[in-house]
């Protein structure tokens, strides 16, 4: 057959770009190596894996990433809102399987059918809008009717909405920040919100949490603050390299000459805590647990934090206290504290630091309570009579299950002479023991050299050998006889201490310390690859308090020099046994450098910006009447 001669040409001219392309798809030395992507999800792939940008009330879309096994349907959802990255968050490691691909805590979940959902914030990475760390809630402090409770409110309607696997129950989970957007979700709660675990949540910053622990500022949240609020939480932190932060911090002057030295003074989010170092409206007003004390009870929540967690101690039983009068059949609120570190109940729970406990005690708590308690919330499964309160006595290594907390009756345990330690006082009110608190020469909070970017040094900090510091002169250390039986503690030990100062202001810093016996264990013996728990000093809580502060935190006032003050505040909550062979300690000290910024001992208006000749030694009293209640199970 002859083709036309049009025809020919038309055809010639649909042949030609084909012959071209595939001559161009010919590689040469020259051929750029770069590709655009490479989608890690294959055909293979026992999941679903969705990325959407959900629509918030005033426009806004928030990047939300939801991951489920093939097959799934009338499934709960699972959702967690971060400002640390979905994405990354989601995803442990590439796989083709499922539970390869989502973090540890989340595998028996997602094994379970569970819908997996996570979120960014508004105003970092794939999100939209404008980031404001701890937004706070609708109100006097924001008046534009976004708050994190609208925004999870607006993104579960959403999910019931449009993922067609679900059963239209949802679950809220998350620890720190997350925990903070996890309580903020039960703020006017959606319908279709049935249950929430906040874990170590960040509820009141000046008061316990991240900013401030009754008035003394952590240094810690410098770095934390830079990546917060650089661009889109995208920053890798503070430039400052891997040297002693002891000598950075102390040569630099006051924190805030080290935040001008650096280029930090600008920033928003260090701002709000320089300029507002009291506890007025601007932070009482944004207290979660205040916040919740008011609403009612709709959601089951279970309250989870760590015995020994160095960042958010504070929240979670503050949260409990505020609202487990609400829980009229003590059914709807719970509350665990494991031995674990901030965010612990997430990794592996077989030892912190130098102490070994049986087994995982995460993982057990996770697959024995925490999933049980979704599961009948989310699936309808059987009621698993979630415990009131959950604990691990450490020191004995078990769980308790009670009915209230705290669990012990208060004991009072008193400084005495001979720097000794009783149950009952030496009558001797007016008799006192003296250090010299030198700023000069601030005691550290672990051995140097330090790096408060280390998250090795960092995460058990709190459980670190105090025998570095009862060694120094400007640390008072008062010590029990030999026990002859366990003492059980369960509950927040309150101390009450009367102490002077030489100066016009003055940081108190009081250790609840655990001293094993100085005898080598079997362990060791054998060839154990542990530390070593010999003569051990272990801090079973202890807290700081800035002495302006000591007749309301509102009200900032100067120390009257030799004026006897009574100081009184809470350690973290613990469930601990001492037991026989092991003596009690209370040590007194005040800096805790570099985690808490340095009281110049001069009454400054702000101590952000105290001047060099402002930081003077001072002659600090601690006077016999000084005791700490313990709460005591008999």
């Amino acid at each position: 057959m002859k083709l036309h001669p049009v025809t020919l040409a038309l055809l010639a001219a649909s042949v030609a770009p084909a012959l071209c392309a595939a001559a161009s798809d010919k590689v040469t030395p020259m051929t750029p190596d770069g590709v655009a992507s490479y989608e890690t999800v294959r055909p293979e792939a026992d999941f679903i894996k969705r990325e959407v940008m959900i629509p918030m009330r005033d426009g806004t879309k928030l990047y939300t990433i939801m991951l489920m096994k093939k097959g799934t349907k009338n499934a709960p959802i699972l959702l967690s809102r971060t400002p640390y990255n979905a994405a990354a968050s989601a995803i442990r490691g590439n796989s083709q399987h499922l539970n390869q691909l989502v973090p540890i805590m989340d595998v028996d979940y997602v094994e379970d059918n569970y819908i997996r959902v996570y979120q960014d914030l508004r105003g970092v990475h794939q999100s939209e809008g404008e980031f404001i760390g701890n937004r706070p809630l609708t109100g006097p402090l924001n008046s534009t009717g976004i708050d994190e409770s609208t925004d999870a409110y607006d993104t579960i309607d959403w999910l019931v909405k449009n993922v067609p696997e679900s059963n239209g129950n949802v679950g809220i989970i998350g620890s720190s920040y997350l925990g903070f957007t996890t309580l903020m979700a039960e703020i006017n709660p959606h319908p279709a919100l049935k249950a929430a675990a906040p874990q170590s949540p960040m509820v009141d910053g000046w008061m316990g949490d991240d900013w401030f622990h009754n008035g003394a500022f952590r240094n810690a949240v410098i770095n934390y603050s830079v990546v917060q609020s650089t661009a889109k939480a995208e920053s890798e932190g503070t430039a400052t390299g891997a040297q002693d932060d002891y000598s950075r911090f102390l040569e630099a002057g006051s924190t805030g000459d080290y935040l001008k030295k650096w280029g930090f003074e600008h920033y928003p989010m260090l701002r709000k805590m320089t300029e507002n170092p009291a506890y007025t409206e601007f932070w009482s007003l944004q207290a979660v647990d205040k916040i919740l004390a008011k609403q009612p009870l709709k959601v089951p929540t279970m309250l989870i934090v760590g015995q020994w967690d160095q960042e958010d101690s504070y929240g979670a039983p503050a949260v409990y206290k505020a609202i487990e009068p609400k829980d009229k059949n003590n059914d709807m609120v719970s509350l665990v504290i494991g031995p674990w570190r901030h965010s612990g109940v997430n990794h592996y729970g077989y030892n912190l630091g130098a102490l070994t406990f049986t087994g995982d005690t995460a993982k057990e708590f996770r697959l024995k309570y925490m999933k049980p308690f979704f599961d009948h919330h989310l699936k309808g499964a059987p009621d698993p009579k979630t415990p009131p309160v959950l604990t691990y006595a450490t020191g004995e290594n078990k769980w308790n299950v009670s009915p209230k907390w705290p669990m012990g009756t208060p004991q009072k345990l008193y400084v005495n002479a001979d720097m000794g330690l009783s149950f009952k006082p030496d009558g001797n009110a007016k008799a006192h023991d003296d250090y010299v608190a030198d700023p000069a020469k601030p005691v550290p909070f672990v051995p140097r050299p330090i790096n408060l970017n280390d998250s090795d040094q960092w995460r058990p900090w709190l459980v670190h050998d105090q025998r570095f510091a009862s060694s120094r002169p400007d640390v008072l250390v008062y010590t029990s006889e030999v026990l002859d039986k366990p003492l059980h503690i369960m509950g927040a030990p309150l101390v009450n201490l009367f102490a002077s100062t030489t100066g016009t202001d003055a940081d108190w810093v009081v250790k609840l310390i655990d001293v094993y016996p100085n005898t080598t264990s079997e362990g060791h013996a054998q060839g154990y690859v542990g530390q070593e728990m010999t003569g051990f000093e272990l801090a079973v809580g202890l807290e700081a308090f800035r002495g302006r502060y000591v007749h309301g935190f509102a009200s900032p006032a100067p120390l009257t020099p030799g004026k006897v003050e009574h100081y009184q505040f809470a350690l973290p909550n613990v469930d601990h046994v001492f037991l026989p062979g092991h003596k009690l300690m209370i040590q007194v000290q005040s800096s805790l450098f570099p985690l808490y910024d340095r009281n110049p001992q001069t009454y400054v208006d702000n101590i952000f910006w105290a001047k060099p000749q402002d930081y003077q030694k001072a002659t600090m009293s601690v006077f016999h009447n000084t005791n700490i209640e313990l709460p005591i199970v008999k």
